[in-house]
C-alpha cells in the first residue's frame, strides 16, 4: 500500500487519515500524541507514495529539528557593517527654502 501524504494536515486529520489507510502512526516529538489535535505535521518517514505493508508505522513530527527551518537568528551583526560609499546630504530640518546653486 502507498503512504498517504499528512505533511500540512491537523494531527487529527494525519490521524483519520491513517487509520482509513490502514496504517499506524507515531509522533517522536510528542509523548501525548493522542491529545494532541490542533498541531500541523511538518515532516513524515516514510516519504508520501512509498510502498510498505500493511500495519505499518509512519513516523510524523509536529516541530522542525534544531537548525531545520524557523525564523532564523534576530541578533544584531557584530561588528557593524563598515559605513562608507555615497550618501546623500539632507537638508536641515525645518528649514523653508531649500538652496540650489547654479553652477
Amino acid at each position: 500500500m502507498r503512504v498517504p501524504r499528512l505533511v500540512g494536515l491537523m494531527a487529527m486529520d494525519a490521524r483519520r487519515t491513517a487509520e482509513a489507510t490502514g496504517l499506524f502512526l507515531n509522533a517522536p516529538d510528542r509523548p501525548d500524541f493522542r491529545q494532541t489535535v490542533v498541531e500541523y505535521v511538518v515532516r513524515q518517514y516514510p516519504q508520501p507514495n512509498a510502498e510498505v505493508p500493511r500495519d505499518s508505522v509512519i513516523y510524523v513530527w509536529f516541530d522542525f529539528g534544531e537548525g531545520e527551518g524557523g525564523g532564523g537568528v534576530r541578533e544584531p551583526r557584530v561588528p557593524r557593517p563598515p559605513t562608507g560609499g555615497l550618501q546623500r546630504e539632507l537638508d536641515e530640518p525645518g528649514d523653508p527654502y531649500v538652496s540650489v546653486s547654479s553652477a
